[in-house]
C-alpha cells in the first residue's frame, strides 16, 4: 500500500488532481477524514460563456436580486402587498431557473433539490402571506383564523 500524502489515510485507486509538492495524489473514492476545500454545487458554474463581462455571467443571480429590489421599492411606496408578492415571485423565478437553467452561478448554494425546495417553499410563503395580509385580505383560509382564536384564547 503506497503512503499517505500528507498523512491522509488514503487507499490504492484513482488518481487525484496533483498535490502540494507537484505530484499526483492516490485517492479513494471515498470522502476523505478531513476536507481542505468546498466543491462547487452542481450547475454553480458560469451561466453566460468565460469571456462574456462580469454580470452577464451572473444573469440569474442578478435577475432575481433585481425583481427583489423592486419589491422593497414597491413596499417602500406604500404598496406592501404588491411588493410582498414580487419578492415571493422573485423567489419562485430563481427556484424555476434552478430546476430549468443548467448553470446558473451564483445563485447554486446548495445541490440543485434543496436550492429548488428552498427557493419554491419560501416564494410560496411569503406570497400566499402578502394575500393574506389585514386589513382586506384577498385570501382568507377559514382553519387559520380557528387556530389563532385557539391558540389566543
Amino acid at each position: 500500500m503506497p503512503a499517505a500524502h500528507d498523512d491522509e489515510p488514503s487507499a490504492p485507486g484513482a488518481i487525484s488532481a496533483p498535490g502540494p509538492g507537484g505530484r499526483p495524489r492516490r485517492t479513494s473514492r471515498r470522502f476523505p477524514l478531513f476536507t481542505h476545500d468546498t466543491a462547487r454545487p452542481e450547475g454553480g458554474g458560469r451561466a453566460a460563456s468565460g469571456d462574456a463581462p462580469a454580470p452577464a455571467r451572473q444573469w440569474p443571480m442578478l435577475t432575481v436580486l433585481a425583481l427583489v429590489g423592486l419589491g422593497l421599492l414597491l413596499t417602500a411606496f406604500d404598496l406592501f402587498r404588491i411588493g410582498t408578492m414580487v419578492i415571493g415571485v422573485a423567489l419562485i423565478a430563481g427556484a424555476v431557473m434552478r430546476w430549468t437553467l443548467p448553470s446558473v452561478g451564483m445563485l447554486a448554494v446548495r445541490s440543485r433539490f434543496t436550492d429548488m425546495v428552498t427557493y419554491g417553499v419560501l416564494g410560496v410563503a411569503i406570497v400566499l402571506l402578502a394575500m393574506m395580509v389585514q386589513p382586506h385580505p384577498w385570501l382568507e383560509i377559514p382553519f387559520l383564523d380557528e387556530t389563532l382564536h385557539f391558540t389566543i384564547s
